[in-house]
């Protein structure tokens, strides 16, 4: 039987710790064969803190992450017996279900991406009122014209002398008012 991909609920916030346990219990009982990656579903965000640019990790699934495994009683049983934090697969607990191809490739793929390229923590919509926190435009107020999520720039409206300028400014540049 090859491996697949099954979600496991955990205790919000202690995703590492239980990975922690669970790849030690993994090599202390020899079950190595059976299971592959085990995986905290994890991105890279940018916001701006004080003038500078910080990076760091958010879950975008709090509470679950994705364990490869051959399912069989025997890791079925590793996962449930005394896994501190752990509430179950998924769906049907006792008899678990896979996560389909697409799908674990889906969110592997949104793993990568987001170590690979940071987002930023917030996302603007066209209209909203932003106030520009770096840059040459610093304390300015105005609303935004344009989002382009690909650049992770948007278009904001700013009133300098009393006259409505485009500039177009990265995500971490400007915040909600």
């Amino acid at each position: 039987m090859a491996r697949q991909w099954y979600i496991l609920q955990v205790h919000s916030g202690f995703e590492d710790k239980v990975k922690a346990t669970l790849e030690e219990r993994i090599r202390k009982d020899g079950l190595e064969e059976y299971f592959g990656e085990i995986l905290v579903p994890t991105e890279q965000v940018v916001e701006m803190i004080k003038g500078s640019r910080k990076t760091s990790s958010r879950r975008f699934f709090p509470g679950y992450m994705l364990v490869s495994m051959d399912l069989n009683d025997e890791t079925w049983h590793t996962i449930h017996d005394n896994m501190p934090r752990v509430v179950g697969f998924v769906g049907d607990d006792r008899d678990p279900i896979p996560l389909s191809d697409v799908d674990a490739a889906k969110i592997i793929g949104r793993i990568q991406d987001g170590s690979e390229r940071p987002r930023p923590k917030v996302v603007f919509d066209i209209g909203e009122v932003v106030r520009v926190i770096d840059g040459p435009f610093a304390n300015f107020q105005g609303v935004v014209d344009e989002v382009f999520p690909e650049k992770g720039r948007v278009r904001v409206m700013v009133s300098i002398f009393g006259r409505e300028t485009p500039v177009e400014l990265e995500f971490v540049q400007v915040t909600n008012t």
